[in-house]
């Protein structure tokens, strides 16, 4: 039983074969997972993917790197879509400061729009950090995201900033560089985050696993995740399997 918190099953990489993809992800294990738009069109085919398959659900919200194109009708929109009953979650939202398209500065503003309106729909937030990790902890603290909670996804910052995090209601999301054989920092994180705040991940098409890092990712690899983490934690599967899946329910308020 896997509960897979990040995918792009609505990318373009998709195209041709999303069926098998969804099939070979409910062959390993996956019961459910969080189908992430994160502008326009994205958006639009997740929510069209969770409409079509019961055991999908979306999270919808404003990318960083995107910031400078978002409108204030784009926000109203994000806004009536999250009284849809499969919009689980708000974001992915953040910080990205590796890409220079959205100037800091704009990105956020548009940051900071989004954890109010979350407060205001009540739905927890899936964060992207890229380079930028102390300035996304700031500006939880200071617009009281503790309030919704949510996940840093893909998480590969210190144990000091996952405590920080955790103290504001946030679980722990690790993907496929867990797996990295150079990975030493994320490995030393997943090994000590409580059981209780622990979330898995693919942030597929990207990120891919070992041992097929290099190949596009699908959700069915996240069982390479679970299993790595298993080994980290020195605990069964099943274990890592059943209380990331009971995390993911408990937070998104899926029976």
């Amino acid at each position: 039983m896997l509960f897979v918190t990040h995918v792009h099953l609505n990318a373009e990489q998709y195209k041709e074969d999303l069926v098998e993809v969804i099939e070979r992800a409910q062959s390993e294990g996956v019961v459910n997972m969080i189908v992430v738009g994160f502008d326009r069109p994205t958006i639009e085919k997740a929510i069209a993917l969770v409409e079509q398959y019961d055991f999908l659900y979306a999270a919808v919200g404003w990318h960083p790197v995107d910031a400078i194109d978002m409108t204030e009708a784009d926000l109203e929109w994000i806004e009536e879509l999250a009284a849809h009953p499969k919009v689980v979650a708000l974001g992915e939202m953040g910080l990205d400061y590796y890409w220079d398209k959205s100037p800091k500065e704009i990105q956020k503003e548009v940051f900071r729009k989004q954890i109010a309106l979350a407060k205001r729909v009540k739905l927890p937030i899936i964060i992207h950090n890229r380079e930028a990790t102390q300035d996304i902890v700031n500006i939880l603290k200071e617009e009281g995201a503790k309030e919704v909670g949510g996940v840093m996804h893909c998480f590969s910052g210190s144990e000091e900033i996952a405590k920080e995090c955790m103290e504001m209601n946030f679980y722990i999301s690790f993907g496929g560089p867990v797996t990295f054989k150079n990975a030493k920092k994320v490995k030393e994180v997943a090994a000590e985050i409580p059981l209780d705040r622990l979330l898995i991940e693919t942030d597929c098409p990207y990120l891919t696993p070992h041992p097929f890092r290099g190949k596009r990712n699908e959700p069915a690899h996240v069982k390479l995740v679970a299993e790595e983490i298993a080994l980290l934690k020195n605990l069964p599967f099943e274990e890592i399997a059943n209380v990331t899946t009971k995390n993911a329910k408990k937070l998104f308020g899926i029976k």
